[in-house]
C-alpha cells in the first residue's frame, strides 16, 4: 500500500501526563487542525483527552 502525504501518521499523546500515546492516521486536507480524541489511558485508569503531536 502506498503512503500518502495527505494521510500521514500522527501521534496522540495523553494530557494526563502519563506519557501514554496512540498512533493513528488522519486526512490533513479535510482536517488541518490538531486532532483531539477522548481515549482510555491505562496508566491513569480512565478516559482522558489525547492531543496530536507533530
Amino acid at each position: 500500500m502506498a503512503r500518502s502525504e495527505t494521510r500521514p501518521v500522527v501521534t496522540l499523546r495523553s494530557t494526563a501526563g502519563t506519557g501514554r500515546s496512540y498512533v493513528t492516521r488522519k486526512n490533513r486536507r479535510n482536517h488541518p487542525d490538531r486532532l483531539v480524541l477522548r481515549k482510555y489511558d491505562s496508566a491513569a485508569g480512565l478516559h482522558v483527552l489525547f492531543r496530536e503531536e507533530r
